[in-house]
């Protein structure tokens, strides 16, 4: 397996960004009222002591007005109490309302990605859709929380110290905003550089993380085919274009540090020249010149501040135009609103001409057509790839046909209620997903809600009974990731019970037994009989002698329906069904003979 091509890098729009951070400070617009009061009071507050320090320095010690000490004293600590508890105050409301709204937008980011087509899904990384929920609403605290309060509040402190500096001197104050001016154009460019790497980390970052989720979740394929090498490979060519990205991160911001300290020391020569002169001419006090050093600290930082903020502003607005375009994705039952609710469903099925793709202009399916009564059961046979999983796909409203329609009890799919739709679907897969918790837990997932003894009825129709209780923990047993505890005979038994519990009006079955042997086989076919009568069923399975019963077996070839017919309508038919069924028997038959004339042989 080879490394993923890093995607083509995608410019943010900011129309819609800024649209989107409008409405979310439009939802907490008290909240942030609250905070721009706050953040004001605290700013003021901020201005007692450097304005203390001019009356210090020239009242105090050059007038000896000793009895000016205390009172300022108390203003700077009471100024020093009012910062402390309106930041503190500050930090709780804001900051919770972020956290707030960036726990609101990720349940909105994860319930629109639940909504989505299947197709959505095949076609993006997990790894992905996990950044977009967790790292990409992550981005709104700098919005709501106290980004945006930061930046106004340091935008207006910068402004009212700079007003301050040209009253106590203007020709020092032009001399330091050169150098000021020199280091916000060195910051606004050393941002506007490092915003894509950081754009890019995370990116790369979801990528490195999919992966390895697919690596771990396939840890036996892996094994079993020695590609640890391979894999090692692959996650190291990923790491390392993270090691790049974040080496590229670290140049550039050392690389801000080394331009502020450069920055600082000019300032401070231009301190000292102008201040000392300015001193020596009598045109500044000592109180003037200690003020201007910590008004000039108070425009300083603000613009360090706003440059931070301002990235990080700027990565909020990427998340958010990443997380519109998951917004505005449509959903599989957008339109459901308009649709009639399904009361009730018999279970009657039919494929009218339906033609369906995945991509364009190489059909999959070719102007099928055909019938199940409500309460039959439908075998699907042919070669792989002939369509038979895309069918049961439709069947399930994972796709919708590009060509022809599918009638559920006389009504067209598209018109009924995706939802209640589906509430009357089982389904057994080939491959069947277990979640990371009990037996008892995966199988009642079908029915939220159900009693304990409505599982243990469903298990034991399913045969899961008989190996659940020879574990230590019965029914609480934790399965594992994907059910990786159970063997895969086991995990199908689960899958089975999981349908019966729901207690379907159509059940699909693909592959129902695949993974099981014979005379579990056997068993499970007595429960899925059990299961099948009064539904409308639909089979594929490879194991032909596991399909005699149905009431109508469809074959299908590239796409179209060659036969169908019940299984001895089939054999009399002398065509494709009888080959595929000849062909399996004889299989079937050399595995008993086969052993016996090998064991002779030895003899």
């Amino acid at each position: 397996m080879t490394a993923p091509t890093p995607p083509a890098k995608k410019k943010t729009n900011y129309k819609h960004a800024w649209a989107e951070t409008r409405a979310l400070m439009w939802t907490n617009r008290r909240t942030l009222g609250i905070g721009f009061a706050l953040m004001l009071l605290s700013r003021a507050a901020g201005f007692v002591g450097p304005v203390s320090t001019k009356w210090l320095m020239d009242e105090v010690v050059g007038k000896n007005r000793f009895d000016l000490l205390w009172p300022l004293a108390l203003a700077v600590g009471s100024a020093a109490l009012v910062q402390a508890a309106t930041s503190f105050a500050l930090s709780q409301v804001i900051s919770v309302a972020g956290q707030r709204a960036i726990t609101e937008l990720r349940r909105r980011v994860h319930a629109r990605l639940l909504r989505l087509p299947v197709s959505f899904f095949d076609e993006t990384q997990s790894g992905v859709l996990i950044n977009r929920v967790m790292n990409d609403a992550e981005g709104i605290r700098n919005l709501i929380g106290t980004g945006i309060i930061q930046l106004v509040g340091g935008l207006l402190t910068a402004l009212v110290a700079l007003g301050v500096l040209f009253y106590l001197n203007w020709q020092m104050t032009v001399a330091t905003l050169l150098f000021l001016a020199i280091f916000g154009a060195g910051m606004a460019y050393a941002f506007m550089t490092l915003r894509p790497v950081f754009r890019e980390r995370s990116v790369i970052t979801a990528e490195v993380s999919g992966r390895l989720g697919q690596a771990f979740g396939g840890a036996r394929v892996v094994k079993v085919y020695t590609a640890e090498k391979r894999e090692e490979k692959v996650f190291t060519l990923g790491a390392h274009r993270l090691f790049r990205n974040i080496a590229r991160t670290i140049t550039g911001t050392s690389a801000i540090g080394a331009l502020s300290t450069v920055i600082i020391g000019a300032i401070y020569v231009v301190l000292i020249v102008f201040g000392g002169h300015a001193i020596i001419d009598r045109r500044m006090t000592i109180g003037d010149l200690f003020m201007y050093v910590f008004m000039v600290a108070l425009v300083a930082f603000p613009v360090v501040q706003i440059a931070s903020i301002g990235t990080q502003i700027t990565e909020a607005f990427a998340g958010l135009d990443r997380i519109r375009e998951i917004m505005q994705t449509p959903t599989e039952d957008e339109d459901d609103a308009t649709r009639a609710r399904l009361t009730a469903l018999r279970g009657e099925i039919a494929f009218d001409d339906v033609s369906f793709e995945y991509r364009e202009n190489v059909p999959v399916l070719k102007r099928v057509s055909f019938h199940a009564a409500a309460g039959t059961t439908t075998a699907l046979v042919g070669s792989s790839g002939s369509g038979k999983s895309t069918l049961i796909s439709l069947i399930m409203a994972f796709a919708r046909p590009k060509g022809g329609r599918i009638l559920v009890d006389g009504r067209d799919l598209t018109e009924i209620r995706l939802r209640d739709y589906r509430a009357n679907l089982g389904v057994v897969l080939q491959d069947n997903f277990l979640f990371d918790g009990t037996v008892l837990d995966n199988i009642a997932f079908s029915k939220p809600g159900a009693t304990k003894d409505e599982v243990l009825a469903a298990a034991r129709v399913a045969h899961c009974d008989e190996f659940v209780r020879q574990f230590p923990d019965g029914y609480e047993t934790v399965v594992g990731e994907r059910g990786v505890k159970l063997s895969g005979g086991q995990r199908q038994r689960v899958a089975i019970a999981r349908a019966i519990l729901s207690d379907p009006r159509v059940l699909l079955l693909d592959e129902a037994t695949s993974s099981l042997d014979s005379e579990s086989e056997q068993q499970i076919k007595e429960g899925l009989r059990a299961l099948r009568s009064g539904r409308t069923t639909f089979v594929i399975a490879h194991r032909l002698s596991t399909i005699q019963s149905a009431d109508q077996i469809i074959v299908l070839e590239h796409g179209e329906i060659v036969e169908r017919g019940t299984h001895r309508e089939l054999l009399r038919l002398d065509g494709r069904y009888k080959q595929l069924y000849d062909t399996q028997y004889r299989a079937e038959l050399d595995q008993f003979i086969n052993p016996g004339e090998e064991i002779a042989r030895q003899e």
